[in-house]
């Protein structure tokens, strides 16, 4: 499956990644101690470690007594009457010769040309390794990734295969598009939710990071420009120690301070604030972190339930929206956390939730009942518990709609993805959806979709299936008709 996907902004990404070194003993050591390479036992107790020393004996007799049967059916094999197929095989090996099967017989030089010790003073005159440049060059040119390409990251898991794969999405003027896997990165849990960040971790004006919450409470933060990386530029919180006790007791955990204490299922980075993070747990919290120093700032325990989906206000940026299966969402400044806030009931599990990047006071929250609702932040009352109607309800989708993206170019269309397996898209204007066009992916049920910043018209899809899509949503003839016009006003302008 694939948990979410993000857009890479067209030129951040180096021209050709470079290559990570392979890590050093004092570096596999510390992975080692980290619990990135457990070795088998190295944290099991003397309970578990008798256990395995039966194990091994056990498993050491069963290995002696298959053999002594390949053994003893090999002899059986070999006294048996029916030797006839036996005996043919050594004929055929004796007629071979396969004894002589090295000499060379006299006047006949094997593997010649017939024109001697033919040899070239360089490579580059032997004919024969010419082709050798071009397969360097093709390679070269397979690895570097073009100013006006596209780059999709998606946070994959395949049976208990879990990475990212950095993907190239080459656009052509005749619609037929090029896609490819250029690089991936091996993950140690089953990654939940990403977020893409440009702050500068290495000292650069900008980087091009990614930031990945998992089924561990720790956030890991990769370098995108690095292949074949084994470790994580940054990772915030996670586990500091852990110890197995004795049978029938649990396992004691001690977290690194300021860490989430379970699942991370949603990330946010702030545009404006480019070393803030914001993250969302299974243990309740909302964190903001500060990803240059790697620690947690500020935490709040604003939900009771677990936290899903946090997205930050396009126009003021220290305003944090958050939404959790206490069936609420939450509005807060992030520079009071303290403030309790203004909050809003809905009528399920929040699944998702965006702000308008065309206005600084809507918001849409998608549930898992299959609706979508849309707030206005101008309704909310004073006494922070708002009871104030949506601005609209959407009975969007036939099940949970897990994911839903704004186009950062056109007014009012909204995409929404959900486990019936369907893509749609909205026309929100006065407040009142229409459905302009509908499309299953072929991806499964839909668990993350996004719309790039560059080419408004491109949305990313991830599911079930485990296969990025990418729909052109200008090609539907709906989308087209009521959006088109809009898309040539509104879309990214050349760059000078």
């Amino acid at each position: 499956m694939i948990a979410a996907v993000s857009w890479v902004p067209k030129g951040v990404a180096k021209t050709v990644p470079a290559v990570a070194d392979p890590p050093s003993k004092e570096e596999i050591e510390e992975m080692i101690k980290a619990g990135a390479l457990e070795r088998s036992g190295d944290t099991g107790s003397e309970e578990d470690d008798e256990d395995m020393g039966v194990d091994t004996a056990k498993q050491t007799d069963e290995v002696t007594h298959a053999l002594a049967v390949a053994d003893a059916l090999g002899r059986t094999l070999r006294n048996k009457n029916s030797m006839t197929k036996f005996d043919d095989i050594t004929d055929g090996l004796k007629e071979l010769d396969m004894d002589h099967y090295d000499e060379e017989d006299e006047g006949i030089e094997l593997f010649s040309t017939g024109l001697g010790d033919l040899y070239y003073p360089s490579n580059d005159l032997d004919p024969y390794l010419k082709d050798k440049d071009d397969d360097d060059s093709e390679e070269l040119e397979d690895m570097t990734i073009k100013p006006k390409d596209a780059v999709i990251v998606c946070a994959r898991n395949e049976d208990e295969f879990s990475h990212l794969e950095v993907w190239i999405f080459e656009e052509s003027d005749d619609n037929d598009s090029n896609m490819y896997v250029h690089h991936d990165i091996v993950l140690s849990a089953f990654p939940l939710c990403a977020a893409w960040l440009d702050c500068p971790l290495k000292g650069e004006e900008k980087g091009n990071f990614i930031a990945v919450g998992s089924m561990e409470p720790s956030i890991e933060i990769w370098d995108l420009d690095i292949i074949d990386e084994v470790q994580p530029s940054v990772v915030l919180g996670g586990v500091a120690e852990e110890k197995k006790k004795k049978k029938g007791k649990k396992t004691s955990t001690k977290y690194k301070e300021g860490s989430h204490t379970d699942s991370v299922l949603g990330l946010a980075w702030n545009k404006q604030f480019r070393n803030i993070l914001a993250s969302a747990s299974a243990d309740r919290q909302v964190k903001l972190w500060d990803v240059t120093t790697g620690k947690c700032d500020i935490t709040m325990e604003h939900h009771t339930d677990k936290v899903q989906a946090v997205a930050w206000n396009h126009h003021e940026p220290q305003v944090l929206l958050s939404g959790s299966f206490d069936h609420s969402v939450v509005m807060k400044d992030g520079r009071i956390p303290t403030h309790p806030g203004f909050k809003w009931s809905v009528t399920a599990d929040v699944e998702s939730l965006a702000w308008d990047p065309h206005s600084n006071h809507s918001f849409v929250v998608s549930l898992e009942d299959g609706t979508v609702q849309g707030f206005d932040i101008r309704a909310a009352k004073s006494d922070s518990t708002s009871h104030s109607k949506p601005s609209f309800i959407l009975h969007a989708h036939d099940k949970a709609v897990c994911t839903v993206s704004y186009n950062p170019h056109l007014p009012n269309l909204l995409a929404t993805g959900s486990t019936d397996k369907m893509v749609k898209l909205w026309d929100l204007s006065n407040n009142q959806p229409s459905c302009v066009a509908s499309k299953n992916p072929k991806a499964g049920a839909i668990f993350s979709i996004s719309f790039s910043e560059d080419s408004p018209s491109l949305l990313a899809i991830g599911g079930s299936k485990g296969k990025l899509e990418v729909w052109d949503t200008l090609s539907d003839a709906g989308m087209s008709k009521r959006f088109g016009s809009r898309s040539k006003q509104n879309g990214p302008q050349p760059e000078a």
